[in-house]
């Protein structure tokens, strides 16, 4: 369950108008601090305080938005400091995306502090899963999960959070993480796995067959090797194929084969 500090705990002045979603939002993205974190923020849950006063005060006296423009803020110690909150449009993911996505900040940075501990991963994983279970009157969201790089030109959220977005938001078992950029594909968009890590709307006549399976995946337009890999994947395990080779009959067989 989400631990939630309420504006008032952290010190949120008041905002100066919202405007409320129309819409379930598609799902979340993840942003960072574009600057140094102090590390001593991990010992420290009043720096975490200050941190998000600063930015709200960034947000509304420079940038001159209403309010701070997250729909929360990921600390270290497992807990979301609340920013717009939920069922209100948020101002972060950029100039026509706001609406289509919440968006979270980790408080991790561009120095300093730029490996989110434990627990802030387990406090994103917690917000993500608030969000989507929310009462629909306050407009619960779906299922995508992205960086703020996905539409907008910025490197947010950093390619330590990005990697992990792509590996599909694991909570921590205690092992060292993959390097960033170690399993990259050649071309933009996310690391495939199998099975699949994130449900995305627009997606390639193939993949819409294979969602329709039980097989959600989002991809960039590419129909490289990982991709023809992983669709194999989950022919053989559906029993669609046996062969290890692909063919166009093969493709055909799975997209007309019965949906069980």
């Amino acid at each position: 369950m989400v631990q939630l500090v309420d504006r008032d705990q952290w010190g949120a002045r008041s905002p100066k108008g919202m405007t409320v979603l129309q819409s379930r939002p598609k799902g979340v993205k993840i942003h960072f601090v574009g600057d140094r974190v102090d590390p001593a923020i991990v010992n420290s849950h009043g720096k975490c305080l200050a941190l998000a006063k600063s930015i709200q005060k960034h947000h509304m006296d420079t940038n001159l938005w209403g309010d701070i423009g997250y729909t929360g803020l990921a600390c270290p110690h497992r807990q979301l400091l609340l920013g717009r909150g939920p069922g209100l449009l948020p101002a972060a993911n950029g100039n026509g995306l706001n609406s289509d996505h919440y968006a979270i900040m980790a408080m991790v940075g561009t120095s300093g502090l730029v490996v989110p501990p434990d627990d802030m991963l387990h406090g994103l994983v917690d917000a993500i899963h608030w969000l989507r279970r929310l009462p629909a009157k306050e407009k619960p969201c779906g299922q995508e999960v992205l960086g703020h790089r996905d539409g907008w030109d910025t490197d947010c959220p950093g390619e330590w959070l990005y990697a992990w977005l792509q590996r599909g938001c694991p909570r921590p078992d205690g092992g060292a993480p993959p390097a960033p950029g170690a399993d990259m594909p050649p071309w933009p968009g996310r690391v495939l796995e199998y099975p699949p890590a994130a449900v995305g709307d627009d997606v390639l006549t193939w993949q819409k067959q294979m969602r329709r399976r039980g097989w959600p995946i989002t991809v960039d337009g590419s129909y490289g090797s990982q991709s023809r890999d992983i669709a194999r994947q989950f022919q053989m395990e559906k029993g669609l194929r046996t062969s290890g080779k692909v063919g166009r009959d093969d493709w055909e067989a799975a997209w007309l084969a019965p949906i069980t």
